[in-house]
This record gives C-alpha cells, sequence and structure tokens, in this order.
C-alpha cells in the first residue's frame, strides 16, 4: 500500500474546517424544545388536572318481604352480611302500600297474591260460619 502525500494548490489554500463539534449550551434548547411539544402531544397518565371523578358511596340493604297464601307478612333486613331484622310481622295492607310507592311493576304482583290469600280467607270465613250455624241448629235440638 502507497500513500500520496502531494497537496494540489486548491487544497491548500481552502481551509478545511472542523467537523462540527457539538456544543452542549446550543445544542440543549433545541431538544428541550422539541421534547416539550412530543410531552404536549403525548396524554399524560392518570386523570386529567381538574376533573375530580365523583365517588358515590353505595350501601347494600336487602329488604326481603315474604307472604303464605293464608296472607301472614313477614320483613327480614340484612345491611350488608349483618341481620338487622328478622321475622317481622307486617299486615297486607302495608305491603301493598310500599309496593305502590316503590313500583306499578312491583305492585301489581303483590296486590295479584294479597286478593288470591283475601279470597281463600272468605272461603275459609263462610265454611266456618256454616258450621258455625250447623252447631248452633244442633244446640237448639239438643235443648228443646
Amino acid at each position: 500500500m502507497s500513500l500520496d502525500t502531494t497537496t494540489t494548490p486548491q487544497e491548500q489554500e481552502t481551509p478545511v474546517a472542523p467537523a462540527p463539534v457539538a456544543d452542549d449550551s446550543a445544542a440543549a434548547p433545541a431538544p428541550a424544545s422539541a421534547s416539550t411539544e412530543t410531552e404536549e402531544a403525548k396524554p399524560k397518565r392518570g386523570r386529567p388536572k381538574g376533573t375530580a371523578a365523583k365517588k358515590t358511596r353505595t350501601v347494600e340493604l336487602t329488604l326481603t318481604v315474604t307472604g303464605a297464601a293464608d296472607g301472614e307478612w313477614q320483613a327480614e333486613l340484612k345491611h350488608g352480611s349483618k341481620w338487622v331484622a328478622q321475622g317481622l310481622k307486617i299486615p297486607a295492607s302495608a305491603v301493598s302500600r310500599a309496593a305502590k310507592e316503590l313500583h306499578e311493576d312491583l305492585s301489581i304482583p303483590i296486590d295479584e297474591v294479597i286478593n288470591a290469600a283475601v279470597e281463600q280467607q272468605k272461603a275459609k270465613v263462610a265454611a266456618l260460619e256454616a258450621e258455625l250455624e250447623q252447631a248452633k241448629q244442633a244446640l237448639a235440638e239438643l235443648d228443646g
């Protein structure tokens, strides 16, 4: 391998500028402004400032109302996993009023159950009255 060390006059007259060296003071503002632009374009993590989500605290209460065919109604109340009240006897009329206050979709089926119980009780009363009438007649025949 050989090395040519001759230079032309043109090369001697033109000063060779050194390769640009990165100057920390001059180069710093350009990347900083570029990073600021990219930070603005990038969504920040988490919730935006000033938009606090409303935290609504829910309370778990479970009201169970049960009714039997004979018209007996009971209520039980549970708060979370703790029983507040159990086996409270309540009148059918109170159940009907409460259901009407809550929603029509609740009151219609409950009123149907209550009306069926009323009809059953009326039939029972009629049967008992007939039996009572027979017992009175039997007593009158014995006394008479």
